[in-house]
């Protein structure tokens, strides 16, 4: 199939640099990575991931994560796993 269909998007330039360096790393083009969205789309009938409005909880925990509230913070991978009693 031959493409002929143009999009045009306006995004962030640094968001559209940090992007298209993982996609290199992934050896995807822009143009891949956009057509696998939509073929994604396709398959799905609707967006391939969940998109939410995080609720009053969700947005609390969020926030105090951010903030540091109630979060325990470890040196090591070995004092979290002690601490998970792994």
């Amino acid at each position: 199939m031959t493409k002929t269909a143009v999009i045009t998007a306006r995004v962030d330039p640094e968001l559209k640099q940090r992007t298209e360096l993982l996609l290199r790393e992934l050896g995807l083009t822009p143009t891949q990575a956009i057509t696998l969205f939509y073929k994604q789309v396709n398959l799905h009938k609707g967006l391939p991931f969940p998109v939410n409005i995080p609720n009053a909880e969700t947005r609390q925990a969020i926030e105090d994560a951010q903030e540091g509230r109630g979060v325990k913070r470890f040196n090591t991978p070995e004092k979290l796993f002690d601490d998970l009693g792994i």
